[in-house]
């Protein structure tokens, strides 16, 4: 199962959580991805994973 928004892209991205005291330890950021219904019109419906983003996106147009 891949983290990728499948219309954007955005995946998997890595940083440092750091401490009060200043000590870093790696971290793995992931999107936020949920299953979205996209209809065409003529019905064709496509079910597809997206980031929020994305998901805010396709429900202002």
């Amino acid at each position: 199962m891949s983290r990728v928004c499948e219309l954007c892209g955005k995946g998997k991205m890595a940083g440092n959580m750091v401490s009060h005291s200043n000590k870093k330890s790696p971290v793995k950021y992931i999107p936020n991805l949920q299953n979205e219904t996209i209809d065409f019109g003529d019905g064709l419906k496509l079910k597809v994973k997206v980031c929020t983003k994305c998901k805010k996106t396709l429900k202002k147009s």
